[in-house]
């Protein structure tokens, strides 16, 4: 079945089975390898992207259900790594092994979107991505950061 997804702003029409969760068709159709799979059953967020601008984990999303809606990636956010998100993560050197990291900076950036002054408890309850590597804290203040809010 040929489906077209519109993916980082660009149309791409896959011949792929309906069932296909949209995490293997962006990183083994399109190539797109920064969002990545961590559990394979929704629950780690390391797989975190955006369709229609909200947050969804796209290692249980049928590939089917993303047609006609927009989906962007760590790769669409920005092509340089200018998004405040992303500076303020660079710049707080939250990553230690960076495994989770593109799915916690999709999260971070659905959760400005919504709520620019995120509380700790907003934050708390928005991001729940997991991360091996216990990096919550700095994760908190790079959130902060990109708000213009002292951790």
């Amino acid at each position: 079945m040929t489906l077209t997804l519109k993916i980082n702003g660009q149309n791409h029409p896959l011949d792929i089975d309906p069932d296909t969760p949209l995490l293997w068709a962006l990183r083994d159709n399109l190539g797109l390898t920064g969002t990545k799979y961590g559990c394979g059953i929704g629950q780690c967020g390391a797989c975190t992207v955006h369709v229609d601008g909200q947050p969804v984990r796209s290692c249980a999303l049928p590939v089917e259900s993303c047609a006609g809606q927009a989906v962007i990636t760590i790769e669409g956010l920005s092509p340089d790594r200018s998004h405040a998100v992303q500076r303020a993560w660079i710049e707080g050197q939250v990553p230690q092994c960076g495994y989770c990291q593109s799915g916690m900076i999709m999260a971070a950036t659905a959760l400005l979107k919504e709520n620019p002054k995120p509380t700790d408890a907003d934050i708390d309850a928005a991001i729940t991505n997991l991360c091996r590597c216990g990096t919550y804290p700095r994760v908190r203040a790079a959130i902060k950061a990109a708000a213009g809010i002292s951790a």
